[in-house]
């Protein structure tokens, strides 16, 4: 852990904003007609679990809140996972860009998951 000044140097975060920006870079390639539709849905998902963590850091002051926070990240990477089977299973991404980045918001779940079962690591006490 260290000493850690920002939740921009949590590796959590750093593979939520590379998934995030990797999301919105596959999402210029999808059709016109779903830019309202799962291409807003996908981009904001994945972007509100960059900025819950981020969110959470500042309310480490608060454990509930700071739990809270963590908890919308992990609800927005699972419906993010859920718009990238969605965006596979209409042939907007191919299987190997859907299971990657599946991987890897498995990941950011696991690492939400340990944050949020030991916040006193994390807390300003």
């Amino acid at each position: 852990m260290g000493n850690i000044r920002s939740y921009k140097e949590l590796r959590v975060y750093q593979m939520a904003m590379e998934a995030t920006m990797r999301i919105f870079e596959l999402t210029k390639k999808f059709p016109p007609e779903e830019k309202f539709s799962i291409v807003d849905q996908m981009r904001r998902a994945s972007r509100s679990v960059c900025t819950n963590i981020g969110e959470g850091w500042r309310k480490r002051r608060y454990p509930a809140h700071f739990i809270s926070k963590l908890s919308d990240s992990e609800s927005e990477a699972e419906e993010t996972r859920i718009w990238l089977e969605i965006a596979y299973r209409c042939n907007y991404i191919t299987k190997i860009e859907a299971e990657e980045l599946d991987k890897v918001y498995d990941k950011i779940l696991g690492q939400l998951v340990r944050m949020i079962s030991k916040p006193e690591h994390w807390i300003i006490h």
